[in-house]
């Protein structure tokens, strides 16, 4: 693997499990670490049966699970669905916990998104991660840097242009496929086909990659760029 240690930062519980799973999964199998960050819960979105303060502490379960099925961890911010703050307050939070786990790659949306908590998400981390790794910011750890990536959302799809594409091993996506499903959303929610459409999506990137698996990744405008020798 490229990379060894990948933090995935999404704006619910479940984002980054669906978009980024399999490379999550692919860097677990490979003896990697992964880590999940969630801005916040998800909850909104919550089964008939349960209120959503009922289904956010679901939700921080199947996180958990997710992680633990993959020997990562998972983190979950305190705010709640829709009402993500965009501001310093949270930045440093998820600056703090990118200082912690020391990520080679962090992935997190597109900045242009249907859902208003993606598109913060997508502004909070940037300047997180610009945090993170200027040690002019003291925090209690060090700083850190790592790559940046975006995942492909179908909630994020203006205007993202695939940048990288990164294999998804036959054993990570089988893992992924396995660990996603503890998600209650992915295979009980009657509004998207989640885990069908995600497991499809793998596929057809892998074929552009001309592998079995593969996902997608945008990069920030000033990254794209071909570097040659002559």
């Amino acid at each position: 693997m490229k990379y060894n240690r990948i933090l995935a930062i999404g704006g619910h519980i479940g984002d980054m499990e669906l978009t980024c799973g399999g490379v999550l999964a692919t860097c677990a199998a490979a003896g990697g670490h992964i880590a999940t960050l969630a801005l916040t819960g998800g909850e909104k979105g919550n089964p008939p049966d349960q209120t959503p303060e009922q289904y956010r502490v679901q939700k921080v379960q199947e996180a958990e699970r997710f992680a633990q099925m993959l020997g990562g961890a998972a983190y979950v911010l305190p705010y709640a669905d829709g009402l993500l703050p965009d501001d310093d307050t949270v930045r440093f939070q998820v600056c703090d916990i990118i200082r912690r786990e020391k990520p080679d790659l962090i992935v997190t949306h597109h900045g242009k998104s249907m859902h208003k908590d993606h598109a913060a998400c997508h502004r909070i981390v940037k300047d997180a991660w610009f945090y993170a790794a200027i040690g002019g910011f003291r925090r209690e750890l060090p700083p850190h840097f790592g790559q940046l990536r975006f995942a492909e959302n179908w909630e994020d799809a203006q205007d993202f242009r695939p940048y990288q594409y990164l294999e998804v091993s036959q054993e990570g996506f089988r893992l992924w496929q396995e660990a996603v499903q503890t998600h209650w959303f992915v295979t009980g929610s009657k509004s998207f086909p989640y885990f069908e459409y995600y497991s499809h999506l793998k596929r057809l990137r892998g074929i552009e990659a001309r592998k079995t698996y593969a996902e997608a990744f945008m990069t920030l405008p000033e990254d794209v760029r071909l570097v040659e020798s002559l």
